[in-house]
């Protein structure tokens, strides 16, 4: 203890004189690293806003300098898993964050191997997340950065996005439960970080394996490198504080607790300074850059993210970054990510700037119906157990 008790203190101040001072040091030191912990949250979410906007000004579409689900739909059409011509691009963003977690997580000596927690309703349950991203056209990143660009439609996929997570907070109170993760073998950890370096030598050594858009959001994007470093700056932040929006609010509503939310809060803030100081906000419902303004589906999209990823126990962002941290669960999630946005595409799921498609409408109510059984079906497992 940095304080100075000596015997002789025994003789001049009562027993609870000490125990209060000892008390006294523990608590300011438990504040001092809330404090630091806050203050960290917040200047990744500011560096995260910030990002997000420069990768626009250099080359990234409005409004998207980071998003989760369009990335790893682009990702997907490099990998001409689909093919829709103006969305095929590896994005060094999505390479660097999960390569940042695992950096992170292995100085920090927090990479730890665990999985086998509900693998396959794990998979269902992202697939759908992605069903609805493509719906409203972006993930709960984008839905802020799109908000700090004055796209108003965006208002109305956060409602909706916060509807679902306190559904899923119903769920959470009744006893849902995916189960609990077990270790697993050093192989299931490192498959992921193993994964995106492949596709980076890929991408920088062999381009002419992948496809590329000539047209369309694919074909915009910043260099690789300024990219890269920026999915790497990313990483490290968001796994050191652990970001991401669904346990933001859920955190908010439960516990009253608002370290996460705190970070979307920053992210919001120095998007919104950097679009008006750059000159990309525009405020408005309609002729926003890659959305539509239909209010029913913008929200229904966002409930069923939010609700998937409340019993995900994480947004997207969150699991890409936990893949990259030992995180088989995660990984898994990631996957189900992937082939979700594939079908999108495959199957005429996916919203353009025009509107929903009429099977990406059918595609939102089944997703929604199937996530609730989901829920309630494992209600009554938690309750068994």
């Amino acid at each position: 203890l940095p304080l100075s008790i000596n015997i002789t203190d025994f003789n001049t101040k009562s027993l609870f004189d000490i125990l209060m001072m000892i008390n006294r040091y523990y608590l300011n030191k438990e504040d001092t690293m809330k404090k630091e912990k806050s203050t960290l949250m917040i200047i990744t979410g500011l560096v995260v806003g910030a990002a997000a906007v420069l990768l626009v000004k250099y080359g990234n579409p409005a409004n998207m300098g980071f998003c989760i689900a369009c990335f790893l739909r682009d990702t997907t059409g490099a990998l001409k898993l689909h093919t829709a011509p103006v969305v095929q691009y590896v994005r060094p963003e999505i390479i660097g964050l999960i390569l940042g977690a695992f950096i992170m997580s292995v100085c920090g000596k927090e990479f730890k191997v665990r999985g086998g927690s509900s693998p396959m309703t794990r998979f269902v349950l992202s697939f759908f997340v992605m069903v609805g991203a493509l719906m409203f056209l972006g993930c709960p990143l984008r839905m802020i950065l799109r908000i700090a660009g004055g796209d108003w439609n965006a208002i109305i996929g956060l409602i909706g996005f916060f509807c679902g997570i306190l559904g899923g907070i119903v769920y959470l109170k009744k006893g849902f439960t995916l189960k609990k993760s077990v270790p697993l073998g050093p192989t299931e950890g490192i498959a992921m970080p193993a994964i995106t370096v492949v596709l980076l030598v890929i991408l920088c050594a062999f381009p002419a394996l992948l496809a590329f858009s000539k047209e369309g959001p694919g074909s915009m994007h910043a260099p690789l490198a300024i990219s890269l470093i920026a999915g790497l700056v990313v990483g490290v932040l968001a796994q050191r504080t652990r970001l991401c929006m669904v346990g933001g609010l859920r955190d908010a509503v439960l516990f009253k607790d608002f370290y996460l939310l705190s970070g979307f809060i920053a992210i919001f803030v120095a998007a919104l300074i950097g679009n008006l100081a750059l000159g990309f906000f525009h405020a408005g419902f309609d002729k926003q850059p890659i959305a539509f303004n239909d209010s029913l589906w913008n929200f229904l999209g966002m409930v069923l993210v939010g609700l998937g990823s409340c019993l995900l126990g994480g947004c997207p962002l969150r699991q890409v970054v936990l893949s990259g941290t030992g995180n088989a669960d995660s990984g898994v999630a990631v996957l189900g990510l992937v082939v979700g946005a594939a079908f999108c595409h495959n199957f005429a799921l996916a919203s353009t700037p025009m509107g929903p498609t009429p099977n990406g409408k059918i595609a939102v109510v089944f997703g929604i119906i199937v996530t609730v059984i989901i829920g309630l079906m494992n209600i009554r497992k938690a309750k068994e157990a």
